[in-house]
């Protein structure tokens, strides 16, 4: 392909493809960005093609000239005796090395730059890169991963090993800082230093580290280290004004921290110090909104999972064919119970491959980051603990949404009139929905006003990836995990019979550590239901 035509091509997928920046959030979307990588590198080969070829023509014409100087600057007058010498020297000067001037000042880079320069505007955007950041740092603490294992690419179920460089470190540790996020400050320019340390080849500074480091530590309130690695910094760069004054500055704390304890100590009081509190080397990782943090990632890794023995006897496999539903009596789905109170079943060889593929090749164009309610304004708005993105296809778009949502219906028994439409989603670098409701409750009684089909009284899941690692789906109030196996779907109910929410279902994805992670989802709302799930007897039925 011509390089223009490749060039029209891609940037004709891109505005096709292209809705908005956070490439971060959709792996799906981020692998247009491998073939626009690609194109590029075949750009620059063929500039350097050209070069290559401009450079051997000057180097053959300054190797034909070197020896030719050679022979007439030894004897300058017995080489110009010769007429045809002296008409070719003046020749010479005055249009072939002006043709070399020329061929010299070729500009060769013009079709690399147009390409790159067209192609830029569809590049990941500060925001992405701050966004790809940040997901590694949520995969280092949902996995418990040190800095080490991220550097060096050790993660379990990857196909092609990369590492950080000291570089990358470098970058993860400032945008942390600017983020005010001294924690991970520290180990990413903790990590920086230590592969700056063993030798390795890089443009960043032990200077700047530890000029990023020494803050950081000292926001921790460890003063003394804050000291030692400012000391060290100086050692490096004696005129590093604001180090200098860093360390003055740590030494009038350190003596008025002295002055304190000596002061207590003399009016017999007990004397409390505070120290950073340290964890196995590292300083303790802050505490955030979310109150059952420790208990979601535990559950991420599969730790926690409360299925005793007991639980587990009660689970069973069946053939399930939706209450005597003539399309499910020959052909059953396969059923198993992944938890009993409350109910939550899997059903197996939901959807093909073939319609998993349709489904998402309709679903990739539209994708748009996820959002999320406002619990105070009902309006829909992104945050940072959905990292996503989705889209809603309709029955219209093609006949495979309709066969699938029918499917859907035959195995609830619950109708899809009222249902939403279809929901697609595809999860980016660490890609997650934090521990949330699927209902509405009582402090947001409008969320669903617009709809007029009254709460959200089920889910239904599918499965249409399988996930190296991470990625599960897991509800924190009761303990239980679980795992994505493509062409499955898990469906529990979000109300109880009685209409008032089952608060035990707030749930949760995990953040994908490697794979890619791919789902689409009905929500089955109350409307049209009351006779298929009719009232129980009691609130909690």
């Amino acid at each position: 392909m011509k390089p223009w035509l490749r060039l029209v091509f891609f940037t004709c997928i891109f505005l096709i493809w292209h809705t908005e920046a956070e490439f971060f959030t959709s792996i799906g979307q981020m692998t247009d960005l491998i073939y626009a990588e690609k194109d590029l590198v075949q750009s620059l080969k063929e500039y350097i093609r050209a070069e290559e070829n401009k450079l051997a023509q000057i180097k053959s014409w300054a190797e034909k000239m070197d020896v030719l100087t050679s022979k007439s600057a030894s004897d300058p007058e017995g080489y110009l005796a010769h007429p045809v010498n002296a008409y070719k020297l003046v020749k010479r000067l005055n249009t072939d090395w002006l043709e070399l001037e020329n061929l010299v000042l070729q500009d060769t880079t013009n079709g690399f730059i147009a390409n790159l320069t067209i192609q830029r505007q569809f590049f990941p955007t500060e925001e992405d890169e701050t966004g790809a950041a940040k997901a590694l740092m949520r995969l280092q603490d949902t996995y418990k991963l040190d800095p080490e294992t991220l550097s060096r690419g050790n993660l379990p179920g990857t196909k092609y090993r990369s590492s950080l460089t000291v570089g990358d470190c470098f970058g993860m540790g400032k945008t942390a800082y600017n983020d005010g996020d001294y924690y991970h400050t520290v180990l990413w320019m903790e990590q920086a230093l230590k592969q700056h340390d063993e030798g390795e080849d890089t443009t960043v500074s032990k200077v700047e580290i530890l000029d990023y480091l020494s803050y950081a530590v000292f926001q921790f309130g460890d003063l003394h280290r804050a000291m030692e690695l400012t000391r060290r910094l100086i050692s490096l760069d004696s005129t590093h004004e604001r180090a200098g004054s860093n360390l003055r500055y740590f030494e009038k704390l350190l003596e008025k921290e002295r002055e304190e304890e000596e002061k207590e100590k003399s009016i017999n009081k007990t004397m409390t110090t505070t120290e950073p509190v340290v964890q196995g080397g590292a300083y303790e990782r802050p505490l955030d909104y979310l109150p059952e943090r420790d208990i979601y990632e535990a559950l991420c890794r599969g730790e926690g999972v409360k299925m005793t023995p007991r639980r587990q006897k009660r689970l069973f496999c069946r053939y399930h064919d939706g209450n005597r539903n003539p399309h499910l009596l020959i052909a059953p789905f396969k059923e198993e119970d992944e938890w009993d109170s409350p109910h939550i079943v899997r059903y197996y060889d939901v959807m093909s491959d073939e319609e998993i593929e349709k489904i998402k090749q309709l679903a990739k164009p539209r994708l748009a980051r996820a959002t999320v309610r406002d619990p105070k304004t009902g309006v829909l708005t992104v945050a940072s603990y959905r990292v996503s993105k989705s889209s809603w296809l309709e029955e219209d778009d093609d006949p495979v949404v309709a066969k699938v949502n029918q499917r859907m219906q035959q195995i609830t028994g619950l109708t899809v009139k009222t249902a939403e439409l279809l929901q697609v989603a595809n999860y980016g670098m660490g890609g997650q929905y934090e521990p949330h409701f699927d209902f509405s409750r009582k402090d947001e009684p409008d969320a669903f006003k617009r709809l007029g089909t009254g709460n959200r009284v089920a889910t239904f899941l599918n499965y249409m990836s399988d996930v190296e690692a991470g990625g599960a789906t897991v509800f924190p109030d009761f303990g239980a995990a679980i795992w994505p196996k493509k062409g499955t779907a898990v469906f529990w109910y979000n109300l109880f019979r009685s209409g008032e929410g089952d608060y035990r279902t707030r749930h949760a994805a995990c953040p994908v550590l490697v794979g890619c992670k791919w789902v689409s989802n009905k929500w089955f709302h109350e409307r049209g239901n009351e006779f298929l799930r009719p009232c129980g007897r009691t609130e909690v039925d």
